[in-house]
């Protein structure tokens, strides 16, 4: 059963969904030089699972990301984020996500769960912004602000901004 909920947000049927990690994003944006600057960028999704249920507020998501895949435009900061002194990424090479409440608050969608980088865990609150549904799967977006001092990744601090806006887009295909 689909019911809007807003003008953008679906429900879509109960079920399970596999995120296809070929049409699905991970974009980001922060700031940079003191605030003076701005740098986007993106992780690539490997994995995914949506499972809606009824009712859709015990639903649950869980995804992963490549920490290998930062990508920001400039192969200089980019080695410097995946080394050591950022997301560790050879030694940690997955960023997920684990859903743990998904509530409708003020008219939005609002999914609550955790991100785990550089091996620490840390909640992260999104917005689900847009969910459309047809009979093979689900198109999703959501934005949400990554902090990323609450996963120990501190260096630089002024030169490269604390929160990382988010944006997720991503496309599952029902199983």
């Amino acid at each position: 059963m689909t019911a809007p909920t807003t003008s953008t947000v679906e429900i879509p049927a109960a079920g399970t969904y596999r995120v296809e990690p070929s049409t699905s994003t991970i974009g980001f944006s922060a700031k940079h030089l003191f605030g003076n600057g701005t740098v986007k960028g993106s992780f690539a999704v490997t994995s995914g699972e949506i499972v809606v249920t009824e009712p859709v507020t015990a639903s649950q998501v869980s995804a992963s990301a490549s920490a290998q895949s930062f990508e920001s435009a400039n192969p200089k900061r980019d080695a410097q984020v995946k080394s050591a002194s950022f997301l560790h990424a050879e030694a940690n090479p997955e960023i997920t996500f684990r859903s743990t409440e998904l509530l409708e608050q003020g008219g939005q969608w609002v999914l609550r769960g955790e991100i785990t980088a550089r091996g620490t865990s840390a909640p992260v609150e999104l917005t689900v912004v847009e969910s459309r549904a047809d009979a093979s799967g689900l198109t999703l977006r959501a934005t949400g602000t990554v902090d990323r001092y609450a996963h120990g990744i501190t260096k630089m601090k002024g030169m490269a901004g604390r929160y990382l806006a988010v944006d997720i887009s991503a496309h599952a295909i029902r199983t």
